[in-house]
């Protein structure tokens, strides 16, 4: 059974930082999310208000007010913001505070590590509790460098790469990953990022605390468990932030580490500015699919929207806009599903057909 968990995720449930708890509403094969602390969205349903799709998940406006409600106490109170400034102001401290005082286990998704935090220690011990810190890194004899075993595997390896962070890579590999397995395909989903992890992902680390030395090696290593353990059809790899970014330098340990056969490609048409960046203009689509090809010298095979700000109309104009000028398959999963991203799939790798 899943254990149940409450998501913290206050005024930004929804929202680009609130990622970790977008992605725990969509999916977890680890936790059962019984409710969102928002007291902005207060008594909504989280599914519901993230994609139309009621979920039974209620949002709460507080911990007090959640636990009033819900039949018990769970086990786990997850942090589910993702910041740029990762570090809890006085009130965020309190509350993960008064989490560990009602008996919940603290789970925690930032670069800021709790099991660091003194205060955090002690009053995890009075009161009884656990604290994981998902991003934190093995031991350095634990990590692994790059070996180029990759180039041995035969596997088709296909990498979700984006045009900025916080646009549904994860999102868009993970319903591919269910939408393969459907057709019949052994499918392993590798990520590259705390949410990743907090939904249940087998093979991945969070590679943005990693020291540059070993986030190529970790990539291939997680790829290289996935061929070994599972013999799989197909791996689909989750990427992050943008390549073109200059805040970020975990895609390009991706496309070193994964060595990808074939990439797609998530764009968001309606966000002018970098993500948390608003002096920063976003790349063009047609700048970053040439920098990715160049970068990987694999090809993109596919197009796929993050339909924030965009009209139904509009995410339909757009897709067809873009398959005109890219000659490449667009798709919006979340509306429209993979089916477009199969059927190039299967084009390009048409030994998947047998």
């Amino acid at each position: 059974m899943k254990n149940k968990a409450l998501v913290y995720s206050e005024n930004e449930f929804g929202k680009i930082d609130g990622k970790v708890a977008n992605g725990l509403v969509r999916y977890s094969n680890i936790y059962k999310i019984v409710g969102i602390i928002d007291s902005t969205k207060e008594g909504l349903d989280a599914g519901e208000y993230l994609d139309g799709i009621k979920k039974g998940i209620p949002i709460f406006r507080s911990i007090d007010d959640a636990l009033d409600k819900l039949s018990s106490v769970p086990k786990y109170f997850i942090y589910g913001i993702a910041p740029l400034t990762s570090f809890l102001d006085k009130e965020q401290r309190a509350i993960i505070i008064a989490a560990m005082e009602k008996g919940m286990n603290i789970v925690n998704g930032l670069p800021e590590f709790f099991t660091d935090d003194d205060e955090f220690l002690q009053k995890a011990s009075e009161y009884g509790v656990r604290i994981y810190d998902i991003r934190k890194a093995p031991p350095r004899n634990k990590l692994h460098i790059f070996t180029g075993r990759i180039l041995e595997i035969r596997t088709p390896v296909i990498l979700v790469a984006g045009t900025d962070c916080a646009v549904g890579k994860r999102t868009t590999a993970r319903l591919l990953v269910e939408y393969l397995k459907k057709q019949g395909l052994k499918t392993i989903f590798i990520t590259t990022g705390q949410t990743g992890l907090l939904q249940g992902a087998k093979y991945g680390i969070a590679l943005d605390v990693l020291t540059s030395g070993f986030a190529t090696g970790e990539v291939e290593n997680a790829i290289m468990n996935a061929v070994t353990t599972e013999q799989p059809d197909i791996i689909i790899v989750e990427g992050q932030g943008a390549l073109s970014h200059p805040a970020f330098t975990s895609s390009s340990a991706i496309l070193r580490g994964a060595l990808p056969n074939a990439i797609i490609i998530q764009h968001p048409p309606k966000r002018k500015n970098y993500c948390d960046y608003p002096n920063i203009p976003m790349p063009t689509l047609e700048s970053e699919i040439k920098l990715n090809e160049l970068f990987s010298k694999s090809k993109v095979i596919a197009i796929t929207l993050n339909h924030e700000d965009m009209t139904d109309n509009e995410v339909e104009n757009t897709i067809v806009e873009y398959e005109g000028k890219y000659k490449l398959p667009t798709t919006d999963v979340l509306k429209y599903g993979c089916d477009k991203l199969i059927k190039k799939i299967c084009e390009v790798f048409p030994a998947l057909l047998k």
